[in-house]
């Protein structure tokens, strides 16, 4: 098992849990693939609570606006907000998968909590994959994101895997069906509004299974290859546009490691030269390469600048893809 800052260690347990095969990211203890959404929450040691607590000063003062979010199981403040946020219970995020478990939809995945409590997030699989290419398997997952800290929204949204290679893929945001769902602390948590603005899984599925195969049918040249790199890891900005570069040479430090794994990459034979093996470099390295280590990774990937990185990575792909 992988330990380091990222991943919140309680009597020297980490608080992961996974189902099934070892998942992408590598961390966590094993669990049964067949355990209920509450059932992964209490192994993955979720099953706490979190109060709001007046703040008071030394001098025993009121602190008017603020309050602590104090975590139940061991009174930990695990951050300060104002008096208008409002936290989601744990329990409340677990119970949001029940009605997809329930009915054979979804199956729990992993389960866990990083940055010392302040970010607990769920992973169920969805029954549905298709591939590319006659052999290349995407999965589909939806991951919700519960952040019990200021300044971070509630994020449920859809996820695909590659298998290969364990690559988290995403969609672009200007995709028309919605994959993703953001809400501040300010609203009360309302699930079946998230359900219907989600939708069927496999609306979002579909659409993405269009886009992977259009990349996979459009070829890139070394120019237009070199500029979409530079784009996605630009070094520099002339306005709102990377300065150009006409070599490889000419790229930054983390764009020569795209093209590095380009060829290396697991899965790299499914497409060879298309755009979807170009994204696909990129999204390899920022889940893989990318940080010193795994969890890092992981929370980047999910919740931080390689997440955007990816959406720029698909859009900056489909638009070149359409120009070929």
């Amino acid at each position: 098992m992988i330990m380091s800052h990222e991943v919140e260690m309680i009597d020297g347990q980490a608080q992961m849990a996974y189902a099934g095969e070892v998942p992408w990211h590598g961390l966590g203890t094993a669990v049964s693939n067949d355990l209920t959404p509450q059932q992964i929450q209490a192994k993955a040691g979720l099953d706490w609570t979190v109060d709001k607590e007046v703040m008071v000063t030394d001098s025993g003062a009121t602190v008017e606006g603020k309050r602590a979010l104090v975590r139940s199981s061991d009174k930990k403040v695990l951050d300060v907000v104002g008096d208008n946020w409002n936290p989601v219970q744990n329990e409340e995020a677990f119970n949001f998968f029940s009605e997809y478990v329930l009915a054979g939809d979804m199956e729990m995945h992993t389960a866990g909590s990083l940055k010392g409590g302040q970010m607990v997030w769920a992973l169920a699989k969805v029954k549905e994959s298709f591939d590319i290419l006659g052999g290349d398997q995407v999965d589909s997952y939806l991951l919700f994101s519960n952040p019990h800290m200021y300044g971070k929204s509630i994020d449920v949204r859809f996820t695909p895997i590659r298998v290969v290679c364990n690559n988290t893929l995403t969609l672009s945001l200007g995709q028309q069906v919605a994959n993703a769902v953001s809400m501040n602390h300010r609203t009360a948590f309302n699930p079946d509004s998230v359900k219907e603005t989600l939708g069927i899984a496999h609306e979002k599925f579909a659409q993405y299974k269009e886009t992977a195969e259009f990349l996979s049918s459009k070829r890139f040249d070394m120019d237009t290859l070199i500029n979409y790199y530079n784009e996605v890891f630009p070094r520099t900005y002339q306005g709102k546009n990377p300065v150009s570069v006409s070599t490889i040479e000419d790229l930054t430090t983390n764009a020569k490691k795209a093209y590095e794994v380009l060829e290396t990459q697991p899965g790299a034979e499914f497409g060879e030269g298309s755009w979807w093996q170009a994204l696909n470099s990129v999204t390899y390295l920022t889940d893989h390469k990318m940080g010193r280590e795994a969890d890092s990774r992981l929370t980047s990937a999910w919740f931080g600048a390689n997440q955007s990185r990816k959406v720029k990575a698909v859009e900056k792909a489909v638009e070149y893809a359409l120009a070929s």
